[in-house]
């Protein structure tokens, strides 16, 4: 039907006929000419119909926006003065001689070029807003990087092996979203949240090294980065320790961003303990193109007369840290309350603050409302350890631990964005040495940081029991590229004893282990490799390569934050029919089963 894409249309084809299909862009009457931007998803090119064809010209003149039409037409240059540099067919216009109208449309729901349209009228008639360029642009982009990511992953001797979808519940099972068995009443299937097991058995089957691009389903909270079904590229191989796999999956990440975008990205990518994330910077995902960090004044603050700050300073799992903002002093008090209010959604109690007017005064060159309480040894061992300089401003956090690293943390990210300090391009980083547990103080017990399948950085099961678990390390790494987290692994259990202890340690006894892994367990009895991996979250590495705000605006069909589908309405009840045909088949499987049999 066509000969050419719209935007493909350039000089080079000036003075040949051209067919193309596409939508109105834009129709424009101009004293008797009719000029319509047509538009398909490789761009627009301009279309001109003039009375000399005068059913033509009819039929044009009763084109409206978002038609769809059939042009065949003239490849001419532009008139001078006319041509238009900011499009890639702004040189040349096609004059049409034949028109053929698809499909009309009615008004749509919104402009293309309107960028105040809200998300909700956005998803709802998704197949209008997939038609901007933007989105149009950002498929595409998604296109490529799996294109890429596969083709590096084959070259290097990977295999795309699928998983099954329908799968039974994780330890997680509260996050799983179940599918009944209609012919096995009373039982039900989970979607994966991911292949993890089934990846490990490709390597005790001997595959050696497996990729695949897999849907994963979570129910969970969402954010701008989750969704109830996402995309990750699950990758795990054999034989090949954590140097080796990001050292390997360095080199993909660089290739992706060069053969995408063209841009280069650090080699190497630098690495940090988790411990040291979170002391610096409050969280295990740090944007390093923010220059702040939290400084650790705890030490500091022991011995003064404010339980506010003395508390958290001599309680073992409290903190006081400081975070010096450069040129904040102009900071308003409102602005400073906006802040306090900021951090409060963290469980920030308050935001105590300092500025520093004169730093070469001592106190008299601070404005505080807790100076009075800071004796000047405390004072000037803030000043020292922040570095701070005129003009600067000193925000505090002191409580529990958790709470000022992920206060304080939230507030670095904000006054970053808020106050023009982040730095432009790339900043990748390996966030290594993660804790193997975390205790819970609510629930009583241990938890695995990563998932229980991770590896102890402890080779004995005696160590690993004599340790305390809160400090015992695991060989988890996670990749993370300004301030998110894109891909996370480990290396793997591949001993059965070890996988066992590591089970109990997290209260799970034996019987509890072979109902929920015993398929697993089983197969590490029977000459499992060493082997470890890592998914990387396609949606999200792709919302940062295209600057999207959400990994929403990188999906076809994405859901709300409230796990919904605008466009289909999903989920939605089921119809009453539907129901007592389900319970019918129900009971006509049940019979079955307990029937005698025949033959």
């Amino acid at each position: 039907m066509r000969t050419h894409y719209c935007g493909q249309v350039t000089e080079q084809h000036l003075d040949s006929t051209v067919s193309l299909c596409g939508w109105v862009h834009r129709r424009r009457d101009h004293g008797g000419v009719i000029f319509i931007d047509l538009r398909d998803r490789d761009g627009l090119v301009q279309v001109v119909f003039d009375p000399d064809n005068p059913d033509v010209f009819a039929l044009a003149e009763s084109v409206r926006s978002e038609f769809v039409l059939h042009v065949s037409g003239r490849v001419r240059r532009r008139p001078a003065g006319t041509e238009n540099a900011g499009m890639k067919t702004g040189q040349i216009e096609v004059f049409g001689q034949q028109l053929e109208i698809l499909n009309t449309a009615k008004t749509p729901p919104f402009q293309l070029d309107d960028e105040d349209v809200g998300e909700d009228v956005r998803l709802r008639h998704r197949y209008v807003d997939l038609r901007r360029p933007e989105m149009q642009e950002r498929m595409r982009t998604r296109a490529r990087v799996t294109t890429a990511l596969r083709g590096f992953l084959d070259a290097e001797g990977f295999l795309d092996i699928e998983t099954p979808m329908l799968t039974r519940a994780t330890p997680e099972g509260a996050r799983d979203y179940l599918v009944p068995s209609r012919v096995h009443p009373g039982s039900f299937y989970a979607l994966p949240q991911s292949p993890q097991l089934f990846k490990q058995l490709l390597m005790m089957s001997g595959m050696d090294r497996y990729y695949q691009v897999v849907r994963c389903f979570r129910d969970e909270d969402l954010r701008a980065d989750r969704q109830p079904e996402f995309t990750q590229l699950d990758i795990e191989t054999s034989f090949m320790d954590e140097e080796g796999i990001m050292s390997l999956m360095e080199r993909m990440i660089r290739e992706l961003f060069r053969e995408v975008l063209g841009e280069e990205i650090p080699n190497p990518f630098p690495r940090m303990s988790w411990q040291e994330a979170v002391d610096r910077f409050g969280i295990d995902r740090p944007d390093l193109r923010i220059p702040l960090e939290l400084v650790d004044v705890s030490e500091l603050m022991a011995d003064v007369d404010f339980k506010v700050f003395a508390g958290p300073a001599a309680d073992p799992k409290g903190r006081v840290a400081a975070l010096r903002l450069p040129a904040g002093g102009d900071l308003s008090r409102k602005e400073i309350d906006d802040y306090t209010k900021f951090v409060g959604r963290y469980g920030a109690k308050g935001l105590a603050y300092i500025k520093v007017n004169e730093p070469a005064q001592g106190r008299e060159g601070l404005q505080s409302p807790i100076i009075k309480f800071l004796p000047d040894a405390t004072v000037s061992g803030i000043l020292e350890r922040t570095g701070a300089e005129a003009g600067d401003l000193i925000f505090f956090g002191a409580d529990k631990t958790t709470v000022v690293n992920e206060s304080l943390g939230a507030l670095r990210v904000r006054l970053g964005h808020d106050r023009g300090l982040v730095e432009a391009g790339w900043r990748p980083l390996w966030v290594v040495d993660f804790p193997m547990f975390e205790y819970d103080d609510k629930d009583g017990r241990l938890y695995s940081l990563h998932h229980p399948f991770t590896a102890p950085s402890v080779d004995s099961i005696e160590a690993l029991r004599q340790g305390d678990p809160e400090r015992i390390l695991s060989r988890a790494y996670d990749m993370v590229l300004n301030g998110t987290e894109v891909g996370g692994g480990s290396i793997r259990i591949h001993r059965p004893d070890m996988q066992m202890a590591v089970l109990k340690m997290l209260g799970i006894g034996e019987q509890e282990a072979r109902e929920k892994f015993g398929f697993l367990l089983d197969a590490l009895e029977y000459g499992a490799p060493p082997h470890g991996g890592l998914a990387f979250g396609l949606d999200r590495l792709v919302m940062l390569m295209t600057g999207a705000g959400s990994i929403r605006d990188v999906m076809a069909f994405p859901k709300t934050q409230t796990a919904s589908c605008l466009l289909t309405e999903a989920p939605s009840t089921v119809a009453e029919e539907q129901l007592r045909e389900l319970h019918i088949r129900l009971r006509r499987t049940a019979t079955v089963e307990t029937e005698p049999a025949t033959q």
